[in-house]
């Protein structure tokens, strides 16, 4: 099989990506006409996120495809761009957008950030089963399956995935052995509903005002950290010198060379010496994920260089710098999203937006009960579904100074994703045909 898309070169397909995002930042900036008209609706970081899906729809360029070699063995190739942009842009990113952070003030959120993310777990939770219920009334073939074929094992990877990130997702893969040769098409449901609800959050931020509206919410708290964070920014603005720029960069990536070395190391160090570290059903085992402490150790650096001079570079343009490396992420993502894909699976994808909406229905619900901005809902559903990879994107959307509120609610996804994926997955069997 031989798929392979038209352009296979990873320095090409990341000089297409800036050059979409240039258009989209160019384009979006004119003030009159119809590129004004056209992003009123849509706003500028969800065409970051659907140029490069459209582009990967129509396999110009691609994440995954296979060849096949001289020998006539199927070999399969993948590009490394997202894995670049997660693993050092994000922790850079990260990095450059808490260095001005004013934690006192980001703890004046309160509560609802924390009841928001809650929400979004238990709707995960519950929407697994409600979703193979409802599906199982009309299709039982799809829900079915008997013994490690069955469909509820697949979707309990899903489930962790979604509550927490990729090595809860593991875990749950470990844990009921799901068939192999089947999983697949769970990562196909994960991947493809997963962003088609990235696409309609960042489309829903161009909205925001009219949503807070409609939701009664008191933005007071988040537009308090926003206007501090700019006034301080504007305090010590300047117009930024090559030396200036080269000690931002300097900052950023010893940062993220630090994030990476303690990650290994703490995370080698605990499988090592802790067995329940190396045991996928327990929460513990999170804390042997490489991804898990990268993250950590990069925001905490962020937080710590926040207490130092280091704030200062702020006025140089920290946060700008961050906010590029974070749009790279973002058109990476959205070069993982196939939107052809959409209808390759009907069955299993109608779980999953039925699963989806069920955690959008509760977000809104609660939202609207205790009056929370479109802020706490977008993030505290996106530290659950996307991760640390996603939250912080949707976050810094709002402002780069809460950027870390998203990873900061990540963090918790990861604690308790292997046991919120248990539960999903024990009330899936039973609602699972028999």
């Amino acid at each position: 099989m031989n798929n392979a898309p038209f352009i296979t070169d990873d320095t090409i397909v990341f000089g297409l990506l800036m050059l979409l995002l240039a258009f989209v930042f160019y384009t979006s900036n004119v003030k009159e006409g119809f590129w004004k008209k056209f992003y009123v609706v849509f706003p500028s970081l969800l065409m970051c996120y659907l140029l490069p899906s459209i582009f990967s729809s129509l396999n110009i360029i691609s994440p995954e495809w296979s060849e096949i070699n001289e020998t006539g063995e199927v070999i399969t190739k993948k590009s490394s761009i997202y894995f670049v942009a997660s693993r050092y842009l994000l922790p850079a990113a990260l990095v450059l957008m808490t260095l001005s952070i004013d934690l006192k003030a980001m703890f004046t959120l309160g509560p609802k950030a924390l009841i928001m993310f809650f929400t979004g777990t238990i709707g995960v939770i519950i929407g697994a089963p409600l979703a193979v219920l409802i599906v199982s009334i009309f299709s039982p073939e799809t829900v079915g399956g008997a013994g490690f074929d069955a469909v509820w094992r697949g979707l309990s990877t899903v489930a962790g995935s979604w509550i927490g990130g990729g090595a809860n997702q593991a875990a749950m893969l470990e844990v009921f052995k799901y068939n192999q040769e089947k999983y697949g098409a769970m990562v196909l449901v994960d991947i493809v509903v997963a962003n088609i609800w990235m696409a309609v959050l960042l489309f829903g931020i161009g909205k925001k005002e009219k949503i807070d509206k409609w939701l009664k919410a008191d933005n007071s708290s988040i537009d308090e950290l926003k206007d501090k964070m700019t006034a301080y920014s504007d305090n010590v603005s300047r117009n930024p010198s090559l030396t200036d720029l080269m000690v931002i960069l300097g900052i950023a990536f010893s940062a993220v060379g630090l994030s990476h070395w303690g990650s290994n190391s703490l995370s080698d160090l605990l499988k090592a010496n802790f067995e329940i570290v190396n045991d996928p059903t327990s929460f513990a085992s999170t804390f042997g994920d490489r991804f898990f402490w990268m993250v950590t150790f990069a925001t905490a650096l962020g937080i710590a260089f926040s207490f130092t001079k280091l704030k200062q570079y702020e006025g140089a343009g920290a946060s700008k710098i961050g906010s590029v490396f974070i749009y790279i992420l973002v058109a990476s993502i959205g070069m993982k999203m196939d939107l052809g894909s959409v209808l390759s699976n009907p069955g299993l994808l109608i779980v999953g937006l039925i699963w989806m909406a069920i955690h959008v229905l509760l977000l809104v619900i609660v939202a609207k009960l205790i009056r929370a901005p479109y802020f706490f809902l977008a993030v505290g559903s996106k530290a659950n579904i996307g991760g640390a990879a996603s939250a912080p994107i949707v976050a810094s959307a709002f402002h780069p100074s809460l950027a870390s509120v998203g990873v900061l609610l990540a963090v918790f996804g990861y604690v308790i994703g292997t046991y919120g994926a248990l539960l999903a997955a024990f009330l899936m069997e039973i609602a699972a045909p028999v």
